[in-house]
């Protein structure tokens, strides 16, 4: 098994490090187009899993723009980012490697969390909070989005 095969895994937990749901959400609109993904997980097909995927992925990009919005590495956002990126990485290891998938995700996911989090503080310095988070949900839904797409297969006949 070659080591770029997990690639997309780490991918995915960068994205979750600066957007928790950003993995679940461009998941669930995977499976909804009928896409499937190498790693298997019964859950991705729940319907839960589908519709409650998406509605936390927009909930995220809404409530991060408030002002009562907490850092991503309090407590629960760190919690959120490892229950994310290792659903989304074990999703999109290699069949039968799920597990080292979903490792590699939350082992990016959570570094990363404070670096992202440093450069956000950063932006909203120089333009604000709801421009920098614009922006920044813009980077990581792009990004999300071509890592998911590019690792999921085919539609299911």
């Amino acid at each position: 098994m070659r080591a770029l095969s997990f690639l997309p895994s780490v991918l995915i937990g960068a994205v979750a490090s600066a957007r928790s749901m950003t993995p679940m959400a461009a998941l669930a609109a995977a499976r909804l187009a009928g896409r499937r993904t190498p790693g298997r997980l019964f859950l991705l097909d729940h319907p839960l899993f589908k519709f409650g995927g998406l509605a936390m992925g927009v909930g995220e990009l809404l409530g991060d723009k408030m002002k009562s919005a907490p850092d991503r590495t309090v407590f629960l956002g760190l919690l959120a980012r490892v229950s994310s990126a290792g659903v989304a990485g074990a999703a999109l290891a290699p069949k039968g490697r799920e597990r080292t998938g979903a490792l590699l995700a939350v082992a990016t996911a959570v570094p990363l969390a404070y670096l992202t989090l440093a450069g956000r503080k950063q932006a909203m310095k120089r333009i604000g909070q709801t421009p920098s988070g614009v922006i920044e949900d813009a980077m990581i839904v792009a990004a999300g989005t071509a890592v998911v797409a590019s690792t999921v297969g085919r539609r299911r006949a």
